[in-house]
């Protein structure tokens, strides 16, 4: 009989999935409608309810991918759960990553005229992005897992340091990027502007969550496929191997047997000297001192 309890993973899939959904309805209904225009930026304030809580959640993924990369890296913590969680915060780290640099020339073109700026907090964005499909593709370089693991680990410690580096880009360079709007001791939004920015934060938060547990249990699955996969391939090796010595010990049962008989003294046209003659008077073999003939198996 089946149990009809649903997975813990499932049941947590769900809460995250409907939640986030949810909570990004009320973001677009407060940042499109509620939400009033700004007096310098106009409509283009609304860029505020996803540009920086998307940025927000890509330092949290390459932050998650660090932390877990550490922990495969300890000897006393090493498991390949470890590796799982890296990966996954790593890959949804890149999708936030790519939404910051869309959404960042977006609003870019409305505020500085250009599309794009080798400003030094969009740059080292560009650099990350990049080295998140530098990772990505050597885990798909390395075939061995413990190698994989740990060769990935030292790129997610070095995305980590361009984080750090990208984070306080605005305090440490000249640059056209607007310093941090939050947490600041006196915000320069407020009312529904705020609340709304707010409420970005916890909804793209709960969709960020959503996908780590999804590529978490994505990689879970893809683990055990190769692991079948190599299983099935050997017992199919071995299987092969053992048709074949089947083969071979048929085919020696069923191998004509040969009988030697022994010359007579002087055969028919005989003339070698040794003492040997041949089957039927034929000619006598001046090479061998014995001749064998086959007799069919019955």
């Amino acid at each position: 009989m089946r149990s009809s309890r649903v997975p813990s993973h499932a049941l947590l899939s769900r809460a995250l999935g409907w939640s986030a959904l949810a909570a990004l309805a009320v973001d677009a209904w407060w940042g499109l409608w509620v939400s009033p225009p700004d007096v310098v930026q106009g409509q283009f304030v609304r860029m505020l309810y996803v540009h920086p809580a998307v940025a927000t959640m890509c330092y949290a993924g390459f932050g998650l991918c660090a932390v877990a990369s550490i922990a495969w890296l300890w000897p006393r913590l090493r498991s390949p759960r470890w590796d799982r969680l890296a990966v996954a915060g790593a890959e949804v780290g890149a999708v936030f990553c790519a939404a910051t640099l869309i959404t960042g020339s977006i609003w870019g073109r409305a505020s500085w005229g250009v599309w794009w700026t080798w400003d030094a907090r969009l740059t080292l964005t560009a650099i990350l992005f990049a080295l998140s499909l530098g990772y990505l593709a050597l885990r798909r370089a390395i075939a061995t897992p413990s190698a994989r693991a740990t060769v990935s680990s030292m790129v997610a410690l070095l995305m980590a340091l361009t984080v750090v580096v990208d984070h306080y880009a605005t305090d440490w360079f000249v640059t056209l990027h607007q310093g941090e709007t939050l947490p600041v001791p006196s915000p320069t939004v407020h009312g529904w502007q705020l609340a709304t920015m707010l409420e970005s934060f916890v909804a793209f938060g709960l969709l960020f969550a959503w996908l780590v547990v999804h590529r978490y249990r994505m990689e879970t699955l893809e683990e055990r496929y190769d692991a079948g996969a190599y299983t099935l391939a050997l017992r199919s090796r071995r299987s092969e191997g053992g048709s074949v010595a089947a083969g071979l010990t048929v085919a020696a049962k069923h191998t004509t047997p040969a009988v030697v008989l022994p010359g007579a003294g002087a055969g028919a046209g005989a003339g070698t000297g040794t003492g040997t003659g041949t089957l039927g008077g034929a000619a006598a073999s001046s090479v061998s001192a014995q001749r064998t003939v086959e007799v069919p198996a019955r």
